[in-house]
């Protein structure tokens, strides 16, 4: 069991440095201003990830998969390798971050 739990908490972690990665770049191309394909994809795939949330009720699907394997699932951190204050607050973080970066592309590239 505990080994099915790392393994799910390790791609949970992997995809979500994936996913911070891509909303960082949208900041730093929006910062930049060097719009391009790259950076519509990018927002693309957040709005997608965010999709999949709320069709899954605000929850990633690896946080399903990682309680058939754990015992304590009360703490916001039980199915990731982030701080619990970071996993608690996480989606808020990112929101808030994704949507300036998103707001700041649009504009630069309305600006053009």
């Amino acid at each position: 069991m505990k080994t099915k739990l790392f393994f799910v908490k390790l791609i949970h972690t992997i995809v979500w440095a994936i996913l911070v990665f891509i909303i960082f770049y949208i900041l730093y191309a929006g910062i930049m201003n060097e719009i391009n394909m790259y950076v519509y994809i990018a927002i693309a795939s957040i709005i997608i990830e965010g999709i999949v949330l709320m069709i899954n009720h605000g929850r990633c699907p690896l946080t399903n998969v990682a309680e058939k394997y754990s015992h304590d699932t009360t703490r916001d951190n039980f199915d990731i390798f982030l701080p619990n204050w970071l996993a608690k607050y996480n989606k808020i973080i990112f929101t808030a971050i994704f949507l300036a970066a998103a707001l700041l592309v649009f504009y630069r590239s309305i600006a053009r």
